[in-house]
Protein backbone atom coordinates (compact mmCIF):
# COMPACT_ATOMS: atom_id res chain seq x y z
CA UNK A 1 0.00 0.00 0.00
CA UNK A 2 2.72 2.52 1.07
CA UNK A 3 4.52 1.44 -2.46
CA UNK A 4 1.14 2.33 -4.33
CA UNK A 5 1.02 5.81 -2.20
CA UNK A 6 4.58 6.21 -3.83
CA UNK A 7 3.50 5.98 -7.01
CA UNK A 8 0.68 8.00 -6.80
CA UNK A 9 2.92 10.76 -5.08
CA UNK A 10 5.63 10.71 -7.73
CA UNK A 11 3.06 11.11 -10.50
CA UNK A 12 1.39 14.05 -8.72
CA UNK A 13 4.69 15.90 -8.61
CA UNK A 14 5.29 15.17 -11.98
CA UNK A 15 1.67 16.26 -13.23
CA UNK A 16 2.96 19.52 -11.37
CA UNK A 17 5.80 20.23 -13.68
CA UNK A 18 3.02 21.39 -16.31
CA UNK A 19 3.18 25.65 -16.52
CA UNK A 20 0.65 26.70 -18.39
CA UNK A 21 0.71 30.30 -18.86
CA UNK A 22 -2.26 32.59 -19.97
CA UNK A 23 -2.18 35.51 -21.75
CA UNK A 24 -4.67 38.31 -22.20
CA UNK A 25 -3.42 40.74 -24.78
CA UNK A 26 -4.18 44.08 -25.63
CA UNK A 27 -3.10 47.13 -27.43
CA UNK A 28 0.02 48.31 -25.24
CA UNK A 29 0.20 45.73 -22.78
CA UNK A 30 -0.56 41.50 -21.99
CA UNK A 31 -1.52 40.32 -18.85
CA UNK A 32 0.10 37.07 -18.05
CA UNK A 33 -0.33 34.29 -14.98
CA UNK A 34 1.09 30.96 -14.70
CA UNK A 35 -0.49 27.90 -13.12
CA UNK A 36 -0.17 24.50 -12.78
CA UNK A 37 -2.73 21.14 -12.54
CA UNK A 38 -5.00 21.23 -9.81
CA UNK A 39 -5.11 24.70 -9.98
CA UNK A 40 -1.92 25.90 -8.25
CA UNK A 41 -0.91 29.21 -9.10
CA UNK A 42 2.34 30.18 -9.75
CA UNK A 43 2.47 33.33 -10.63
CA UNK A 44 -0.43 35.80 -9.95
CA UNK A 45 -1.78 37.88 -12.94
CA UNK A 46 0.76 41.03 -13.92
CA UNK A 47 1.07 43.40 -16.75
CA UNK A 48 3.58 43.52 -19.50
CA UNK A 49 3.95 46.38 -21.34
CA UNK A 50 4.89 46.09 -25.74
CA UNK A 51 8.14 46.78 -25.12
CA UNK A 52 11.20 45.08 -26.00
CA UNK A 53 12.78 45.38 -22.42
CA UNK A 54 9.68 43.70 -20.47
CA UNK A 55 9.17 41.22 -23.36
CA UNK A 56 12.56 39.97 -22.81
CA UNK A 57 12.15 40.21 -18.98
CA UNK A 58 9.37 37.70 -19.45
CA UNK A 59 11.22 35.04 -21.86
CA UNK A 60 13.85 35.59 -18.81
CA UNK A 61 10.99 34.37 -16.37
CA UNK A 62 9.30 31.47 -18.42
CA UNK A 63 12.94 30.03 -18.68
CA UNK A 64 13.30 30.13 -15.42
CA UNK A 65 10.37 27.90 -14.55
CA UNK A 66 10.99 24.19 -14.25
CA UNK A 67 9.19 21.69 -16.13
CA UNK A 68 7.73 21.92 -19.57
CA UNK A 69 5.89 25.39 -20.02
CA UNK A 70 3.17 26.00 -22.91
CA UNK A 71 1.71 29.80 -23.36
CA UNK A 72 -1.28 30.60 -25.25
CA UNK A 73 -2.72 33.53 -26.49
CA UNK A 74 -5.95 34.78 -27.36
CA UNK A 75 -5.81 35.99 -30.91
CA UNK A 76 -6.98 39.88 -30.99
CA UNK A 77 -6.73 41.90 -34.21
CA UNK A 78 -2.94 42.20 -33.91
CA UNK A 79 -2.28 42.61 -30.55
CA UNK A 80 -0.74 39.57 -30.00
CA UNK A 81 1.63 39.07 -32.75
CA UNK A 82 3.99 41.06 -31.03
CA UNK A 83 4.40 38.71 -28.12
CA UNK A 84 3.72 35.92 -30.24
CA UNK A 85 7.18 36.65 -32.08
CA UNK A 86 9.11 37.16 -29.13
CA UNK A 87 8.31 33.85 -27.13
CA UNK A 88 8.80 31.97 -30.59
CA UNK A 89 12.64 33.53 -31.38
CA UNK A 90 13.36 32.63 -28.06
CA UNK A 91 12.25 28.88 -28.49
CA UNK A 92 8.82 29.14 -25.54
CA UNK A 93 6.09 26.83 -26.85
CA UNK A 94 3.63 29.25 -27.55
CA UNK A 95 0.31 28.74 -28.90
CA UNK A 96 -2.34 31.70 -30.66
CA UNK A 97 -5.72 30.67 -30.32
CA UNK A 98 -9.08 31.86 -31.81
CA UNK A 99 -11.47 34.18 -29.28
CA UNK A 100 -13.92 31.70 -30.06
CA UNK A 101 -12.44 28.71 -28.47
CA UNK A 102 -11.96 30.59 -25.43
CA UNK A 103 -15.11 32.18 -24.85
CA UNK A 104 -16.66 28.69 -24.82
CA UNK A 105 -14.09 27.74 -22.01
CA UNK A 106 -16.42 26.57 -18.62
CA UNK A 107 -16.11 28.78 -15.55
CA UNK A 108 -17.28 27.25 -12.50
CA UNK A 109 -18.99 30.32 -11.39
CA UNK A 110 -22.21 32.51 -11.43
CA UNK A 111 -20.18 35.67 -11.69
CA UNK A 112 -19.88 36.96 -14.98
CA UNK A 113 -16.46 38.55 -14.44
CA UNK A 114 -14.81 40.49 -17.33
CA UNK A 115 -11.37 41.95 -16.57
CA UNK A 116 -8.01 41.31 -17.96
CA UNK A 117 -6.49 38.97 -14.91
CA UNK A 118 -10.25 36.85 -15.18
CA UNK A 119 -9.35 36.73 -18.92
CA UNK A 120 -5.68 35.61 -18.43
CA UNK A 121 -6.41 32.84 -15.64
CA UNK A 122 -9.39 31.64 -18.39
CA UNK A 123 -6.73 31.20 -21.21
CA UNK A 124 -4.19 29.55 -18.80
CA UNK A 125 -6.96 26.88 -17.46
CA UNK A 126 -7.95 26.47 -21.42
CA UNK A 127 -4.13 25.61 -21.76
CA UNK A 128 -4.07 23.21 -18.78
CA UNK A 129 -7.49 21.44 -20.97
CA UNK A 130 -6.15 21.38 -23.77
CA UNK A 131 -2.75 20.53 -23.19
CA UNK A 132 -1.77 17.77 -25.90
CA UNK A 133 -3.48 19.03 -28.50
CA UNK A 134 -2.39 22.90 -28.26
CA UNK A 135 -0.88 23.69 -31.90
CA UNK A 136 2.62 25.07 -31.35
CA UNK A 137 3.22 28.42 -33.44
CA UNK A 138 5.40 28.28 -36.11
CA UNK A 139 7.02 30.09 -39.11
CA UNK A 140 4.87 28.90 -41.57
CA UNK A 141 2.20 30.92 -39.79
CA UNK A 142 4.29 33.86 -39.83
CA UNK A 143 3.66 33.37 -44.08
CA UNK A 144 -0.25 32.79 -43.15
CA UNK A 145 -0.45 36.13 -41.15
CA UNK A 146 1.26 37.88 -43.91
CA UNK A 147 -1.08 37.02 -46.55
CA UNK A 148 -4.42 37.55 -44.03
CA UNK A 149 -2.92 41.27 -43.66
CA UNK A 150 -2.80 41.25 -47.62
CA UNK A 151 -6.22 40.21 -47.83
CA UNK A 152 -7.62 42.37 -45.17
CA UNK A 153 -6.11 45.97 -47.42
CA UNK A 154 -7.22 43.67 -50.31
CA UNK A 155 -10.70 43.96 -48.70
CA UNK A 156 -10.10 47.37 -47.83
CA UNK A 157 -9.10 48.80 -51.04
CA UNK A 158 -11.81 46.70 -53.05
CA UNK A 159 -14.25 48.73 -50.73
CA UNK A 160 -12.87 51.78 -51.70
CA UNK A 161 -12.88 51.03 -55.98
CA UNK A 162 -16.41 49.87 -55.28
CA UNK A 163 -17.79 53.43 -54.03
CA UNK A 164 -14.92 55.25 -56.12
CA UNK A 165 -16.68 53.45 -58.97
CA UNK A 166 -20.63 53.94 -58.28
CA UNK A 167 -19.42 57.96 -57.23
CA UNK A 168 -17.83 58.22 -60.67
CA UNK A 169 -20.77 56.24 -62.53
CA UNK A 170 -23.64 58.73 -60.62
CA UNK A 171 -21.45 61.59 -62.12
CA UNK A 172 -21.55 60.65 -65.46
CA UNK A 173 -25.10 59.64 -65.60
CA UNK A 174 -25.62 63.25 -65.40
CA UNK A 175 -22.60 64.42 -68.03
CA UNK A 176 -22.51 61.81 -70.56
CA UNK A 177 -25.05 58.69 -69.40
CA UNK A 178 -24.50 55.01 -69.94
CA UNK A 179 -20.59 56.43 -70.86
CA UNK A 180 -19.46 53.18 -68.54
CA UNK A 181 -21.52 50.70 -71.16
CA UNK A 182 -19.77 51.57 -74.55
CA UNK A 183 -17.02 49.59 -74.10
CA UNK A 184 -16.67 45.78 -73.50
CA UNK A 185 -12.23 46.02 -73.22
CA UNK A 186 -11.09 43.67 -69.98
CA UNK A 187 -9.26 45.40 -67.28
CA UNK A 188 -5.54 46.07 -67.98
CA UNK A 189 -3.00 44.55 -65.28
CA UNK A 190 -2.58 48.00 -63.51
CA UNK A 191 -6.86 47.29 -63.10
CA UNK A 192 -7.64 50.82 -65.18
CA UNK A 193 -10.70 50.43 -67.48
CA UNK A 194 -11.15 51.63 -71.31
CA UNK A 195 -14.65 53.61 -70.27
CA UNK A 196 -12.68 55.51 -67.43
CA UNK A 197 -10.01 56.41 -69.40
CA UNK A 198 -12.41 57.76 -72.48
CA UNK A 199 -14.29 59.39 -69.86
CA UNK A 200 -11.33 61.45 -68.87
CA UNK A 201 -10.67 62.59 -72.11
CA UNK A 202 -15.00 62.69 -73.06
CA UNK A 203 -15.95 63.97 -69.87
CA UNK A 204 -19.19 65.34 -71.60
CA UNK A 205 -21.70 64.34 -74.40
CA UNK A 206 -20.99 68.10 -75.36
CA UNK A 207 -16.91 66.89 -76.17
CA UNK A 208 -18.24 64.38 -78.59
CA UNK A 209 -21.53 65.73 -80.72
CA UNK A 210 -20.81 69.23 -80.53
CA UNK A 211 -17.48 69.52 -82.50
CA UNK A 212 -18.25 67.14 -85.46
CA UNK A 213 -17.88 63.65 -86.69
CA UNK A 214 -14.65 64.44 -88.60
CA UNK A 215 -13.16 66.00 -85.88
CA UNK A 216 -14.10 63.75 -83.21
CA UNK A 217 -12.97 60.64 -84.84
CA UNK A 218 -9.37 62.74 -85.07
CA UNK A 219 -9.69 62.98 -81.62
CA UNK A 220 -10.45 59.51 -80.87
CA UNK A 221 -7.82 57.74 -83.06
CA UNK A 222 -5.36 60.07 -81.04
CA UNK A 223 -6.91 59.21 -77.83
CA UNK A 224 -6.80 55.59 -79.01
CA UNK A 225 -3.06 55.49 -79.70
CA UNK A 226 -2.01 57.44 -76.25
CA UNK A 227 -3.61 54.91 -74.05
CA UNK A 228 -2.68 52.25 -76.72
CA UNK A 229 -6.08 51.18 -77.60
CA UNK A 230 -6.71 49.04 -81.01
CA UNK A 231 -8.70 51.78 -82.95
CA UNK A 232 -11.62 50.69 -85.06
CA UNK A 233 -12.91 52.43 -87.94
CA UNK A 234 -16.55 52.38 -87.14
CA UNK A 235 -16.70 53.30 -83.35
CA UNK A 236 -15.90 56.93 -83.70
CA UNK A 237 -19.50 57.34 -85.56
CA UNK A 238 -21.08 55.08 -83.65
CA UNK A 239 -20.21 56.72 -80.71
CA UNK A 240 -21.11 60.05 -82.31
CA UNK A 241 -24.45 58.98 -82.68
CA UNK A 242 -25.43 57.27 -79.49
CA UNK A 243 -24.51 60.91 -78.14
CA UNK A 244 -26.45 62.68 -80.03
CA UNK A 245 -29.33 60.95 -78.48
CA UNK A 246 -28.04 61.35 -74.73
CA UNK A 247 -29.88 63.87 -72.37
CA UNK A 248 -27.39 65.76 -70.46
CA UNK A 249 -28.38 67.70 -66.75
CA UNK A 250 -25.32 68.71 -66.03
CA UNK A 251 -23.82 72.08 -68.08
CA UNK A 252 -20.17 71.30 -69.93
CA UNK A 253 -18.64 73.91 -67.21
CA UNK A 254 -14.85 73.37 -65.34
CA UNK A 255 -16.20 72.22 -61.86
CA UNK A 256 -17.58 69.37 -63.36
CA UNK A 257 -15.23 68.44 -65.28
CA UNK A 258 -13.21 68.52 -62.15
CA UNK A 259 -15.09 66.50 -60.25
CA UNK A 260 -14.88 63.82 -63.01
CA UNK A 261 -11.32 63.56 -63.24
CA UNK A 262 -10.71 63.52 -59.39
CA UNK A 263 -13.06 61.19 -59.30
CA UNK A 264 -11.43 58.48 -62.18
CA UNK A 265 -7.96 58.95 -60.47
CA UNK A 266 -9.62 57.74 -57.40
CA UNK A 267 -10.74 54.62 -59.35
CA UNK A 268 -7.97 54.29 -60.95
CA UNK A 269 -5.62 54.74 -57.80
CA UNK A 270 -7.47 51.78 -56.04
CA UNK A 271 -7.56 49.72 -59.23
CA UNK A 272 -4.17 49.65 -59.07
CA UNK A 273 -3.45 49.43 -55.37
CA UNK A 274 -5.91 46.58 -55.90
CA UNK A 275 -3.85 44.32 -58.29
CA UNK A 276 -0.75 44.98 -56.58
CA UNK A 277 -2.24 43.31 -53.67
CA UNK A 278 -3.33 40.13 -55.92
CA UNK A 279 0.05 39.45 -57.46
CA UNK A 280 1.14 40.40 -54.05
CA UNK A 281 -1.06 37.76 -52.30
CA UNK A 282 -0.80 35.27 -55.27
CA UNK A 283 3.45 35.18 -55.25
CA UNK A 284 3.19 34.64 -51.28
CA UNK A 285 0.22 31.85 -51.51
CA UNK A 286 2.34 30.07 -53.79
CA UNK A 287 4.98 28.95 -51.09
CA UNK A 288 2.99 27.49 -48.96
CA UNK A 289 2.21 23.75 -49.74
CA UNK A 290 -1.29 23.54 -50.59
CA UNK A 291 -1.05 26.48 -53.12
CA UNK A 292 -0.74 23.89 -56.33
CA UNK A 293 -3.76 22.12 -54.43
CA UNK A 294 -6.21 24.76 -53.73
CA UNK A 295 -5.74 26.35 -57.40
CA UNK A 296 -6.89 23.17 -58.85
CA UNK A 297 -10.36 23.20 -57.24
CA UNK A 298 -12.62 24.34 -59.94
CA UNK A 299 -14.20 28.01 -59.19
CA UNK A 300 -10.47 28.66 -57.47
CA UNK A 301 -8.36 31.48 -59.14
CA UNK A 302 -5.83 33.63 -58.70
CA UNK A 303 -8.29 35.97 -56.65
CA UNK A 304 -10.07 33.75 -54.37
CA UNK A 305 -7.13 31.05 -53.60
CA UNK A 306 -5.09 33.16 -51.57
CA UNK A 307 -7.79 34.51 -49.87
CA UNK A 308 -9.21 30.80 -49.03
CA UNK A 309 -5.27 30.34 -47.66
CA UNK A 310 -5.54 33.79 -45.82
CA UNK A 311 -9.04 33.25 -44.10
CA UNK A 312 -8.75 29.33 -43.86
CA UNK A 313 -4.90 28.97 -42.43
CA UNK A 314 -3.27 25.96 -41.64
CA UNK A 315 -6.39 23.16 -42.45
CA UNK A 316 -4.18 20.62 -40.04
CA UNK A 317 -5.31 22.24 -37.26
CA UNK A 318 -8.77 21.08 -37.92
CA UNK A 319 -9.60 17.60 -36.61
CA UNK A 320 -12.33 17.11 -38.65
CA UNK A 321 -14.61 18.94 -41.42
CA UNK A 322 -17.05 20.12 -39.08
CA UNK A 323 -14.81 21.87 -37.31
CA UNK A 324 -13.79 23.79 -40.28
CA UNK A 325 -17.50 24.39 -41.38
CA UNK A 326 -17.88 25.68 -37.83
CA UNK A 327 -15.21 27.89 -37.95
CA UNK A 328 -16.31 29.33 -41.36
CA UNK A 329 -19.65 30.01 -40.08
CA UNK A 330 -21.53 27.93 -42.88
CA UNK A 331 -22.72 25.22 -40.48
CA UNK A 332 -25.97 24.47 -39.87
CA UNK A 333 -27.18 25.21 -36.09
CA UNK A 334 -28.66 22.37 -34.17
CA UNK A 335 -31.93 23.02 -32.03
CA UNK A 336 -33.29 20.02 -30.09
CA UNK A 337 -35.12 19.47 -26.90
CA UNK A 338 -36.38 16.08 -25.72
CA UNK A 339 -38.81 15.13 -28.28
CA UNK A 340 -38.67 18.11 -30.60
CA UNK A 341 -36.10 18.85 -33.50
CA UNK A 342 -36.09 21.58 -35.47
CA UNK A 343 -35.17 21.11 -39.10
CA UNK A 344 -34.32 23.90 -40.56
CA UNK A 345 -31.98 25.81 -38.77
CA UNK A 346 -29.95 29.20 -39.91
CA UNK A 347 -26.55 28.86 -40.50
CA UNK A 348 -24.03 29.87 -37.16
CA UNK A 349 -22.56 32.40 -39.39
CA UNK A 350 -19.30 32.33 -36.92
CA UNK A 351 -15.84 32.98 -37.95
CA UNK A 352 -14.39 35.34 -41.03
CA UNK A 353 -16.99 37.29 -42.95
CA UNK A 354 -14.25 37.81 -45.61
CA UNK A 355 -14.18 34.06 -45.59
CA UNK A 356 -18.04 33.60 -46.17
CA UNK A 357 -17.82 36.55 -48.88
CA UNK A 358 -15.62 34.68 -50.64
CA UNK A 359 -17.47 31.53 -50.40
CA UNK A 360 -20.56 33.37 -52.47
CA UNK A 361 -18.41 34.68 -54.76
CA UNK A 362 -17.23 31.04 -55.83
CA UNK A 363 -20.26 29.96 -55.77
CA UNK A 364 -21.66 32.71 -58.54
CA UNK A 365 -19.13 31.05 -60.48
CA UNK A 366 -20.50 27.97 -60.36
CA UNK A 367 -24.15 29.28 -60.73
CA UNK A 368 -22.71 31.46 -63.98
CA UNK A 369 -20.64 29.13 -65.52
CA UNK A 370 -22.76 25.74 -64.63
CA UNK A 371 -20.22 23.25 -64.66
CA UNK A 372 -22.39 20.11 -65.00
CA UNK A 373 -19.57 17.51 -64.24
CA UNK A 374 -18.84 19.16 -60.59
CA UNK A 375 -20.48 18.15 -57.69
CA UNK A 376 -20.74 21.12 -55.90
CA UNK A 377 -22.74 22.53 -59.15
CA UNK A 378 -24.76 19.33 -58.99
CA UNK A 379 -25.88 19.76 -55.49
CA UNK A 380 -26.82 23.77 -55.81
CA UNK A 381 -28.77 22.93 -58.95
CA UNK A 382 -30.55 20.08 -56.67
CA UNK A 383 -31.07 22.41 -54.13
CA UNK A 384 -32.50 25.09 -55.94
CA UNK A 385 -34.67 22.98 -58.01
CA UNK A 386 -35.93 21.30 -54.34
CA UNK A 387 -37.22 25.29 -53.95
CA UNK A 388 -34.95 26.12 -51.57
CA UNK A 389 -34.48 30.37 -50.79
CA UNK A 390 -31.64 31.96 -52.90
CA UNK A 391 -29.34 32.14 -49.66
CA UNK A 392 -30.22 28.82 -48.87
CA UNK A 393 -28.74 26.62 -50.99
CA UNK A 394 -25.77 29.18 -51.76
CA UNK A 395 -24.75 28.56 -47.99
CA UNK A 396 -25.54 24.89 -48.36
CA UNK A 397 -23.12 25.05 -51.47
CA UNK A 398 -20.47 26.73 -49.59
CA UNK A 399 -20.25 24.01 -47.04
CA UNK A 400 -20.01 21.24 -49.48
CA UNK A 401 -17.33 23.18 -51.43
CA UNK A 402 -16.03 23.75 -48.03
CA UNK A 403 -15.88 19.98 -47.16
CA UNK A 404 -13.95 19.22 -50.48
CA UNK A 405 -11.53 21.90 -50.01
CA UNK A 406 -10.93 20.02 -46.46
CA UNK A 407 -10.40 16.67 -47.58
CA UNK A 408 -8.51 17.46 -50.56
CA UNK A 409 -5.56 19.71 -48.69
CA UNK A 410 -5.93 17.73 -45.89
CA UNK A 411 -4.97 14.90 -47.81
CA UNK A 412 -2.23 17.19 -49.74
CA UNK A 413 -0.70 18.04 -46.61
CA UNK A 414 -0.65 14.13 -45.27
CA UNK A 415 1.26 13.11 -48.32
CA UNK A 416 3.50 15.76 -48.07
CA UNK A 417 4.10 15.28 -44.11
CA UNK A 418 4.56 11.37 -45.07
CA UNK A 419 7.42 12.42 -48.02
CA UNK A 420 9.53 14.48 -45.66
CA UNK A 421 9.75 11.30 -42.83
CA UNK A 422 12.94 8.78 -42.71
CA UNK A 423 11.97 5.63 -45.01
CA UNK A 424 11.79 3.36 -41.67
CA UNK A 425 9.43 6.18 -40.16
CA UNK A 426 6.75 6.69 -42.43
Amino acid sequence: MRKLDTMQIQLMEESFMYNAVGIDASKFKITVTVIQPAGIVIRKPFDVLHTSNELNTLVTYLKSLEGETRAVIECTGRYHEPVVKSLEDAGIFISAVNSKLIKGQKQNSLRKVKSDPADARKIARYALDNWAELRQYSSMDTIREQLKTLNSQFDFFMKQKVAAKANLISLLDNTYPGVNKLFDSPAREDGSEKWGDYAYSFWHVDCVRKIGLKAFTERYEAFCKKHHYNFQKGKPAELFETAKQLVAVFPKEKSYKLLIHQSIQQLNLASEHIEILRKEMNQLASTLPEYDTVMSIYGVGETYGPQLIAEIGDVSRFTHREAITAFAGVDPGVNESGQFRQRSNRASKNGSTKLRKTFFQIMTTYLQNKPVNEPVYQFLDRKRAEGKPYLVYRTAGANKFLRIYYGKVKECLHNLEQDSLPPEES
